[in-house]
C-alpha cells in the first residue's frame, strides 16, 4: 500500500533497519535507491526486511550517486544474498534517457527476481507496454507523479500500480513556513485508480550528495489533521538565529524547543510516536545527536504515522 523512497545513505539505511518490524507489519514496502559504494549497510537493512518478513525494492539502476554508471555490484547482492527471498525485488529506475531496448535488456537481466518498474521520466510508455508483452501485469510500476500523467499511465492499468508524490519542498531552511500541507495522497490514492502511494518521506526528490552549512536548523514533523479531511501536513520547527552557521548544537535547541511547545498544547495533533518521544527525551538532556540522526527520527515519524494511520 505504501511505497517510501529511499535515497540509500547511511541514515536512510538505519531507518529502514530499526523500522522493519513495523514496516513489514503495516504492509510497507521501501523502494531503496542505492548511492553509496558500501553495501554493507544496505545489506543489513535487507536482513532486518527479510527478517520480519517484509518486503522490499531495490533499484538495480540508480540515478544518483555511486552506482550510476554501474549496478553490477548490487545485481550481484540481489543474486548472492536474496534470490530466494520473494519478499526482496529488483527495482528498475526508468528515466527520460532511456530506450525502450535499454528497460527491456535491464528487465531480461533481472528475470529470477520478481520485478518493480520505477517510471521516472521515461516517455515511450506505448513501445514498452508493448515489448513488455504478457510480463506487464505481474510486475509493479511505481510513477513519479511529476513525470508521469494520465495518458502515460494508463498503459499499465492491467498491473499493480503505486503512485509517488514528492510532498516535501525543497528550500533554503530559513524560507520554510511554520507548517504546509504536505500530500492528501494517503486518502486519495484510490481516486486516482492507484493501488497504493509512495513519497520521499521529509527529504524530498531532490538529491545532494551533501549540504552545505546550515544557518538556520530545521526540524520537520509531519501530523495528519482529522479536522482537515485527513490530509497530510508538515511542521517545520526552525532555529531562531539563522545569520551564520555556528553553534547547530544550540540552534538545535531553540528548533527543539519550538517542537516541544507544539507538543504540549492540548490541541496538538502530532502522533506521540516513538521518535517523538526520542525527541522529548533529547529536549529533557538538552542534548545534540547530529543532523543526520535528526533526519532519521522525522523520517521515522513519518512511517509511524502513516501506519498508526492506516491501521485505524
Amino acid at each position: 500500500m505504501y511505497y517510501p523512497y529511499f535515497r540509500g545513505k547511511q541514515n536512510e539505511l538505519i531507518t529502514i533497519r530499526e523500522n522493519a518490524e513495523l514496516l513489514a507489519k503495516s504492509g510497507f514496502v521501501p523502494i531503496i535507491e542505492p548511492v553509496k559504494e558500501t553495501l554493507s549497510g544496505l545489506k543489513r537493512a535487507l536482513d532486518a526486511i527479510v527478517e520480519n518478513s517484509g518486503k522490499a525494492v531495490v533499484i538495480v539502476n540508480p540515478f544518483h550517486g555511486d552506482f550510476s554508471e554501474n549496478g553490477k555490484s548490487l545485481s550481484n547482492l540481489l543474486s548472492e544474498h536474496f534470490a530466494k527471498e520473494d519478499g526482496i525485488s529488483a527495482g528498475v529506475l526508468l528515466k527520460g534517457d532511456m530506450s525502450v531496448d535499454d528497460a527491456l535488456q535491464c528487465c531480461d537481466a533481472h528475470k529470477n527476481h520478481d520485478l518493480t518498474l520505477i517510471h521516472a521520466g521515461f516517455s515511450d510508455a506505448k513501445g514498452l507496454a508493448s515489448g513488455l508483452g504478457d510480463r506487464l501485469a505481474s510486475m509493479v510500476h511505481c510513477f513519479f507523479e511529476i513525470d508521469s500523467g494520465k495518458l502515460y499511465q494508463k498503459h499499465f492499468k492491467d498491473a499493480k500500480r503505486i503512485l509517488i508524490r514528492d510532498g516535501f519542498q525543497r528550500r533554503k531552511n530559513r524560507e520554510h513556513p511554520d507548517i504546509e500541507l504536505f500530500s492528501d495522497l494517503h486518502v486519495t490514492y484510490e481516486d486516482e485508480n492507484m493501488d497504493g502511494f509512495g513519497d520521499f518521506l521529509i527529504v524530498g526528490d531532490d538529491y545532494s550528495e551533501s549540504g552545505g552549512p546550515a544557518y538556520a536548523i530545521a526540524i520537520h514533523l509531519t501530523f495528519i489533521d482529522d479536522e482537515k479531511d485527513e490530509a497530510m501536513f508538515i511542521y517545520h520547527f526552525l532555529s531562531i538565529r539563522q545569520d551564520t552557521p555556528k553553534d547547530p548544537a544550540g540552534k538545535f535547541l531553540e528548533a527543539l524547543e519550538k517542537l516541544i511547545t507544539r507538543l504540549n498544547e492540548p490541541n496538538s495533533k502530532v502522533l506521540e510516536s516513538r521518535a517523538v518521544k526520542e525527541f522529548r527525551e533529547l529536549h529533557t538532556r538538552g542534548h545534540y545527536p547530529g543532523l543526520g540522526y535528526l533526519k532519521k527520527l522525522s523520517m521515522q515519524h513519518h512511517i509511524e504515522t502513516l501506519a498508526d494511520f492506516l491501521e485505524g
